[in-house]
């Protein structure tokens, strides 16, 4: 009686968690994926609950028939093992069941792998292109837009070790950027994926895709997003010391929002490539390129200019910072060939962003240098 009184209750509660299982995974997504807001990651969240229901069925089926034969053909009943060797009809039906499955499911499937490769008639092209530890987006269809995303400021200072900022305190701590990705509502959009220098992989789950940055290769992917919002997303493949520190945001906006913005970024980036002639006070130049090595060059060699591993060099006393201004600039522009961590920034900053991130490193942390970088030294040494 205990034995059936037991299995009555594992009953009831398996009931109860096929009933309402899904509603509480739908309410919090800790139990299950997330819906998304393009029509693929629909799809895709509608296979996984077609696959996830006829596994569950088929589950709940084969223990049941576990259960029942070991409650009821056990040796204390008296039951006795038939002899047999085979039965055509039993394995007829357990090839042709799982093989009407199996075509069931790849049909549906194979439709939505198609159209994750359709390509064609997209309306914005954007060029990711990932490196250790940012992401940078070039719009192609948009002359000149290019700009690098990188961890936000709150969330790096909060990072780093003995900070005395609670991350708990930072809004998004680790799924902020600086500079976020943005696209307009209902429109078909085309990216690029490429890697400087190790693979990397771009992937938002509300956007229902995933794509990994491969040295050498340009790999391609599309969504078409039906809801506006912020969605956040990671680098989703391990590649490196932060690899945990380099998250997506892309900003889902009116078409009349995301052509304020194009313009803006455009008016900004024109501002800044038509500032090598201008002269800059110290003051301005420390002050914009503190934001810059916060978010660009901390993670390596430390907010308070010591390093967080030793395989990267202290900016605080360092030979490069505090010696000559030529070699720093090589150094900056070109990178390091002796050290394949130290990125080339020369392609990814314009020379005034160069100018303010070498006056702030040969000035701070005690270095003192009292150098002060204009754009047109730094258009120069290029």
């Amino acid at each position: 009686m205990s034995v059936i009184k037991t299995m009555k209750m594992l009953s009831s509660w398996l009931a109860a968690i096929l009933l309402f299982g899904p509603a509480i995974a739908l309410a919090d997504y800790k139990l299950n994926m997330t819906p998304g807001v393009t029509e693929i990651s629909h799809e895709v969240f509608n296979i996984h609950m077609l696959v996830l229901w006829i596994v569950t069925v088929v589950g709940v089926v084969v223990f049941a028939v576990m259960i029942y034969s070991i409650i009821n053909h056990r040796k204390s009943k008296g039951a006795k093992a038939a002899h047999f060797h085979e039965s055509t009809a039993v394995e007829v039906i357990w090839t042709v069941v799982p093989l009407v499955i199996l075509v069931a499911l790849a049909v549906p499937a194979t439709k939505t792998i198609l159209k994750m490769d359709n390509m064609k008639d997209s309306d914005i092209n954007i060029k990711v292109t990932g490196s250790q530890w940012k992401w940078q987006y070039e719009y192609m269809d948009e002359a000149g837009l290019k700009f690098i995303s990188n961890l936000a400021e709150a969330s790096n200072k909060a990072r780093a070790l003995k900070s005395g900022i609670d991350p708990r305190t930072v809004e998004n701590y680790l799924l902020d950027v600086d500079e976020p990705m943005y696209v307009p509502i209902g429109k078909k959009v085309r990216m690029l994926i490429a890697s400087t220098d190790v693979i990397h992989s771009w992937w938002v789950p509300a956007l229902g895709m995933k794509r990994d940055a491969i040295p050498g290769y340009i790999r391609q992917m599309w969504f078409r997003a039906d809801e506006e919002g912020i969605y956040r997303g990671q680098c989703a493949e391990l590649c490196g010391k932060d690899h945990g520190f380099m998250p997506i945001v892309v900003h889902v906006v009116s078409e009349a929002k995301y052509k304020d913005w194009v313009a803006a970024k455009k008016q900004l980036m024109a501002a800044g490539a038509g500032a090598d002639d201008k002269t800059f006070s110290k003051e301005e130049l420390l002050a914009k390129g503190q934001q810059l090595y916060n978010t660009t060059c901390a993670g390596c060699h430390g907010v308070e200019g010591v390093a967080a591993a030793p395989i990267f060099p202290n900016m605080k006393g360092s030979k490069i910072a505090t010696g000559k201004l030529a070699d720093h600039l090589a150094m900056v522009i070109h990178g390091s060939k002796k050290n394949p961590t130290m990125t080339a920034f020369g392609k990814q900053f314009n020379n005034l962003d160069l100018a303010a991130i070498i006056t702030y490193e040969r000035n701070a942390f005690g270095n003192n240098t009292g150098d002060v970088v204009q754009p047109a030294t730094v258009k120069a040494a290029r």
